[in-house]
């Protein structure tokens, strides 16, 4: 196989840059993705940026809009549905990791969670964010079934905007750093019933946060 076959295509480099950015944060509410802006940035034609952008609104993390691409502007109803749909989802996910987990997913994630704590007397959102992302991306790369880390993480982009919001509430900050420490525990131990257990309490926890922030 030559070199340059075994590179990937402008198309994958764009789509992989663009999902990495809306998964950490990068990409918010407000901001619109724009094609022309894209392929000024990436140095390439048009054509390539909008397959990208067309194969992640296919996958859910985009939506067509007017002005550009943006992420998507889900409904309540929408966002109780990815609930649900995390709660059947990610309980299974967590106990597989949990048992297929090596030291260095372990290690990784313990470094994630000592960084979190370490926002919990500061107004330092961004830390926060970056540190539970990468403990999240950490969990679910060590989930055996890649179709399964792949959907769980669709679901989470899909619902960006939601999460942010969330993530940025005291209340939910504290609960959602206990719940990492808990995990941590349970994955540590390769506990998967423990595992399980606690991420059911976890998206359940999310929920709750969301609903609450929504009353106001």
């Amino acid at each position: 196989m030559s070199r340059s076959s075994q590179r990937p295509s402008h198309r994958q480099r764009i789509h992989d840059t663009i999902r990495t950015r809306i998964l950490t944060g990068k990409i918010g509410a407000a901001d619109r993705l724009v094609d022309t802006a894209i392929a000024a940035e990436m140095g390439v034609s048009r054509m390539p940026v909008r397959e990208a952008l067309m194969q992640l609104v296919s996958e859910g993390y985009l939506e067509g809009t007017t002005r550009g691409y943006s992420l998507p502007n889900f409904t309540h109803e929408k966002v109780m549905q990815v609930f649900v749909l995390r709660r059947l989802l990610e309980p299974h996910a967590a106990a597989s990791a949990a048992q297929a987990c090596t030291e260095a997913h372990v290690a990784r994630m313990r470094a994630a969670v000592d960084e979190a704590m370490g926002t919990l007397e500061k107004d330092d959102f961004e830390t926060f964010y970056r540190a539970s992302e990468v403990f999240r991306n950490t969990w679910l790369s060590a989930v055996p079934n890649a179709e399964l880390g792949a959907a769980i993480q669709r679901l989470s982009g899909q619902v960006q905007a939601v999460r942010l919001a969330t993530m940025r509430d005291g209340e939910a900050h504290r609960t959602i750093i206990a719940g990492q420490r808990d995990l941590l525990a349970a994955f540590a131990a390769r506990d998967a019933l423990a595992a399980e257990a606690r991420i059911l309490r976890f998206v359940l926890e999310g929920e709750g946060s969301y609903l609450r922030l929504r009353a106001g």
